[in-house]
């Protein structure tokens, strides 16, 4: 194993990483952006307030996205095992 294959492995992996974290994070954008918004509206400056609507929406994100999530995982492990034989010889 040279370090081209180690660079494409890593650059594999952080790209799953990105793909998988992306819905999560900007709903969580979105949600903290609409209720600072609100806030700042309202001039309700409770800290806590962004919690409860940014855990709704996350948890409903993972809910509709998690079936898409694992397959995306299973596949690039899959394709990790399938690659080992290239990759010790």
């Amino acid at each position: 194993m040279d370090d081209a294959m180690v660079l494409e492995i890593a650059s594999e992996a952080m790209m799953a990483a990105a793909k998988l974290a992306a819905p999560v994070l900007f709903t969580s954008l979105l949600v903290g952006l609409m209720v600072g918004l609100v806030q700042s509206a309202t001039q309700l400056n409770e800290p806590t307030l962004a919690f409860v609507p940014k855990f709704i929406a996350v948890g409903g994100v993972l809910l509709l996205s998690g079936g898409w999530m694992m397959q995306e995982m299973v596949s690039f492990t899959e394709g990790l095992f399938e690659s080992i034989p290239r990759l010790v010889a």
